[in-house]
């Protein structure tokens, strides 16, 4: 017997206590002697309906005015004092009426399950099966049914904390909740789409930061991904080939920096790299440049672009170099003696052998590494913190990605809405870029072979 059903079948098949199940949760459970299994499903439901009496029904009111009462300073006479009337608190309603609509949503999930459950065992009785009991249900949790005991607490904890953020991320992009409504003092409102409107019209403080930080930031992810690859890579392969000698102690020298915080690397080169740095002072004691003088390495916009990107370099370039040497060492020797012996030289082995098929094993790695780049805070934040500062952006630096963007916006300005936008419109260009790319490719077409 199956044990899964449809909600339509149940409703149209079912008998009258599976009916009633719909709304006396686990009356069919109840009546077919699953007493455990009927009065949790009746447990929960009057759990649901307390919960939206006492608390539910007003927070998905006030998700929709999002307050009205703001804080207010009042005179008390009695007293001789001023005194503060707290007044409503927009982000708690919104943060509440999320919680509420998540809430709703299983109930309706333990509505169709009630029902579901009960049409089973009409069915099991009747075709003269025998009615499982509680204790059943709890073996089956450990055969059949394993992977909903193993799957549940993490389903759980993922809805907790992480979609329910998401979401409440996302309502925010639609409301006016920045440095000027900060409640409970001012509240914030509904806005719609105007927040999307001002980062895309043309002209506007807000459209001319997005899309040069935008431009900025694929070409960074690009140029960091695909150099720190290649490189990589071709350094594994001049380690592997047969005429390298002491292969152990060059992997070994050029993991070192593997083993090094990349934190404290950054931090390193951010000191070397400053005005008045090691770097600097080298230049000058050497005399190619003058005493009085610095190189800007963080202070002129090209430069440092150019500097954050070499820095980069040098610290995922082993990472590159210890993933592809194992894939190295897996590719078939005859595809390398057979190509030598039909005259190929290095650089065309290369190009037909070695970068296809590294390519089709390494495919998901490059797009997860873009994406990792896309948000790479830590690089842009403690080598330059986004600078040079420049006054024709709102709030942003020359080298800024998206996401070190929308940090000051959030932590330093307040801008919440305006972060939670950016947010939005990461997500969308990094799923769209990663879709189109991974199905465009061999490990997608072809996964169960290399040619």
């Amino acid at each position: 017997m199956k044990n899964y059903v449809s909600l339509k079948e149940a409703l149209k098949n079912s008998d009258i206590y599976t009916k009633i199940s719909g709304i006396i949760f686990g009356f069919g459970n109840l009546i077919s002697g699953q007493i455990v299994k009927g009065i949790m499903f009746f447990v929960l439901e009057v759990i649901y309906f307390i919960y939206m009496i006492s608390f539910g029904f007003q927070s998905l009111i006030n998700l929709k005015t999002l307050g009205t009462n703001t804080q207010q300073e009042v005179f008390n006479e009695a007293k001789q004092i001023y005194e503060y009337v707290s007044g409503d608190n927009s982000m708690l309603f919104l943060l509440y009426g999320v919680i509420t609509i998540f809430i709703t949503l299983g109930f309706i999930c333990l509505f169709i399950n009630s029902i579901k459950s009960a049409y089973i065992v009409q069915l099991q009785k009747q075709r003269g099966k025998k009615i499982p009991k509680f204790i059943d249900d709890l073996k089956s949790l450990k055969e059949e049914r394993l992977h909903i005991m193993l799957l549940s607490l993490p389903v759980l904890g993922v809805i907790l904390f992480t979609v329910i953020p998401i979401v409440f991320m996302i309502c925010i992009a639609f409301t006016n909740y920045d440095h000027k409504h900060q409640p409970p003092g001012n509240l914030f409102t509904w806005v719609g789409l105007e927040n999307f409107k001002s980062m895309f019209s043309f002209g506007s403080e807000l459209s001319q930061t997005f899309f040069p930080v935008l431009v900025w930031t694929i070409t960074w992810a690009i140029v960091a991904t695909f150099s720190c690859y290649i490189l990589g890579m071709l350094l594994a392969i001049l380690i592997n080939r047969k005429g390298t000698k002491f292969k152990s102690f060059w992997r070994f020298l050029f993991s070192l920096s593997v083993a090094v915080p990349s934190f404290v690397t950054l931090l390193t080169m951010r000191t070397i790299f400053n005005t008045n740095g090691p770097m600097n002072v080298l230049l000058r004691e050497l005399g190619i440049i003058a005493q009085t003088s610095a190189v800007p390495f963080f202070t002129d916009p090209l430069l440092a672009k150019i500097t954050i990107i070499v820095v980069n370099i040098w610290i995922g370039v082993p990472f590159t170099m210890l993933t592809t040497t194992g894939i190295l060492q897996n590719i078939p020797q005859e595809l390398f003696e057979a190509a030598k012996v039909d005259g190929a030289t290095s650089a065309t082995i290369f190009r037909k052998i070695t970068l296809p098929y590294m390519l089709f094993v390494t495919t998901p790695y490059l797009i997860t590494t873009f994406a990792g780049n896309i948000n790479n805070f830590n690089v842009i934040f403690l080598l330059s913190g986004g600078g040079p500062d420049t006054l024709e952006y709102y709030y942003a630096g020359k080298t800024d990605l998206l996401v070190t963007w929308l940090y000051k916006l959030t932590i330093t300005q307040k801008d919440y809405n305006l972060g939670s936008v950016i947010g939005i419109l990461v997500f969308v260009i990094l799923a769209t870029l990663s879709l189109i790319t991974y199905r465009r490719t061999n490990a997608y077409k072809n996964e169960s072979s290399f040619q």
